[in-house]
């Protein structure tokens, strides 16, 4: 309520209020002030919660993707140490049998030379026992052994 009085040109305006109505709605604006303040805060909870749970879910992705490249980067070592081991062994396997091979020359040429000296021995042997004008009946019993370093060979002239 209020009341107008008018002086000398001035306009005076009294306003009367009721005392219970302004505290009413002070307490109404507190009320809403708290209620706005706990309005924003829930909000502001949940918001930080929602980020959080974004974040979080960003990162277990990224975590995740990380460990799959890891995985698939560890697997291809592993398939590339495979394949050298496995490239290794065959040049290994293959070194070996041609040094057996080698070995397994070589040991046939000594043999072979050593058997060609023994056919030589028994030739001039012969040769000479067949330019030998016996006319007995004599054998000739040979007897050769040939190992790694030497040749043993023994002839026997048996007269019956």
């Amino acid at each position: 309520m209020g009341i107008r009085f008018c002086t000398q040109g001035n306009l005076v305006l009294i306003v009367i209020e009721d005392v219970d109505e302004i505290t009413e709605l002070k307490k109404r604006k507190k009320q809403s002030k708290k209620s706005l303040k706990k309005k924003t805060n829930a909000a502001t909870e949940i918001q930080a919660w929602w980020r959080g749970t974004l974040v979080r879910r960003t990162l277990l992705h990224a975590a995740l993707r990380a460990w799959i490249i890891q995985r698939w980067w560890r697997q291809t070592l592993e398939n590339l140490l495979q394949k050298k081991r496995r490239e290794a062994l065959v040049t290994y396997a293959n070194t070996v049998r041609a040094v057996v091979k080698i070995q397994s020359l070589v040991r046939m040429w000594r043999i072979h030379w050593r058997y060609c000296q023994v056919l030589n021995a028994i030739r001039v042997i012969q040769c000479h026992w067949e330019c030998h004008n016996c006319y007995t009946c004599a054998l000739l019993r040979g007897h050769c052994v040939v190992t790694a370093t030497h040749l043993q060979f023994h002839i026997e002239i048996i007269n019956p």
